[in-house]
């Protein structure tokens, strides 16, 4: 990975965080996403001081917000002049229901299109970093809670009606838009060398849900314990889609346990990608 760049959102915890450490320490470049800038600030010289790497920065912003998501975008522009892997996997649940600032669902503001604007705005530099070197990669992170989304699919109507919304649906149909988007764009990269790819990393033992209330903290917290992967086990297939050469070329898949595995039957509905694109065109104003 010597030469190359990867931007990471999510970058400051659980398994993002180990992604991070483990593609720095192949001799990547990196860029880290955070939130809370002492935070963030501290993953990047721990991770500079364990890798050895001094070649990590960071970036800042809150990743619901479409605005904040442009700036980040800008931001890596003006520093850098290449990218060969981008790695989608900043996402959050949600007890209750409520709207980001630009009167999104939560849910599906940061956990899908923190995924789509990011990636179309870099598309460009992701299409000259595959022309130069013969390949750039995009791998999103879902889940297979994007079966909780039921057969019906991700109804695009109903995301900003209170009344419908219910907290493991929602995640689990945000995880499924990252399905339909990740398969949608594989084709309109179609022949750009940039290969898209979405994961399913297991129910790792993180923080991930302890900004949840209620019982679903308590839900998740228990099943992180019982059951919870380590952040190293989570990690292995987001590494493995980045960086290995034994998946040059390989686009459009859902991967579990660094293996190609079937999503949902609702997820390869050419029509419901067409329209979650579309849908998330016109509210970005990009695509």
């Amino acid at each position: 990975m010597k030469g190359k760049r990867a931007l990471i959102t999510g970058a400051t915890d659980g398994i993002g965080k180990q992604a991070a450490l483990e593609i720095a320490g192949m001799g990547a470049a990196v860029t880290l996403v955070g939130r809370n800038e002492a935070k963030t600030r501290a993953v990047c010289g721990e991770l500079q001081s364990q890798t050895g790497n001094e070649d990590i920065d960071w970036l800042l912003g809150d990743l619901s917000s479409m605005a904040e998501v442009r700036r980040i975008a800008d931001e890596f522009r003006n520093r850098h002049e290449r990218l060969d892997v981008l790695l989608n996997n900043a996402g959050a649940s949600f007890s209750s229901y409520a709207e980001s600032v630009d009167g999104l669902e939560m849910t599906i503001a940061l956990n899908h299109f923190s995924y789509y604007l990011l990636a179309n705005l870099l598309l460009d530099i992701l299409k000259t970093t595959a022309a130069g070197q013969g390949e750039a990669r995009v791998v999103n992170v879902s889940s297979s809670a994007h079966n909780a989304a039921g057969s019906a699919g991700l109804q695009l109507d109903a995301l900003s009606d209170p009344s419908q919304f219910k907290a493991f649906r929602a995640y689990g149909g945000s995880k499924l838009a990252n399905l339909l988007f990740t398969y949608e764009l594989d084709r309109r990269l179609a022949g750009a060398g940039v290969s898209v790819n979405a994961v399913h990393p297991g129910l790792v033992n993180t923080s991930f849900g302890d900004n949840m209330s209620g019982f679903m903290r308590h839900f998740f917290k228990l099943m992180k314990t019982v059951i919870g992967r380590t952040p190293q086990k989570g990690a292995e297939t987001l590494v493995y889609l980045a960086t290995s050469p034994e998946v040059v070329g390989i686009s459009g898949k859902y991967w579990a346990d660094k293996k190609q595995l079937d999503s949902s039957a609702i997820s390869y509905d050419r029509e419901k990608q067409r329209q979650l694109w579309e849908y998330s065109a016109e509210a970005s104003g990009v695509g």
